[in-house]
């Protein structure tokens, strides 16, 4: 699985966007994902936080997240889904959107 689009999409534009209610229970899984391959605290991954900016993620970290979300959640993340994904948020989408 390559994630070269969404890796190098980790420095993203200001813009920010409205978001539908979160799954908690869902969100929790997600969060906890991100919290063990990121090495950040649970605070730090709400839905606005940006890969690159606010968490310090590099490509390979981001591949490493992809991966392991793929595993917790049954699902495929094919590269071209990834382009413009580029916080917590728009991630969470991607994946509650395959479930």
């Amino acid at each position: 699985m390559a994630v070269w689009a969404w890796a190098t999409s980790i420095n993203p534009s200001p813009q920010s966007s409205r978001r539908p209610s979160v799954d908690q229970e869902l969100f929790a899984r997600f969060r906890k994902c991100a919290v063990e391959v990121l090495s950040v605290s649970e605070d730090q991954v709400t839905p606005d936080a940006k890969f690159g900016d606010d968490l310090d993620a590099d490509s390979l970290d981001l591949v490493e997240l992809v991966m392991a979300l793929e595993e917790e959640f049954g699902i495929e993340v094919p590269e071209e889904e990834l382009e413009g994904v580029e916080t917590v948020g728009q991630a969470y989408d991607l994946v509650a959107g395959k479930l």
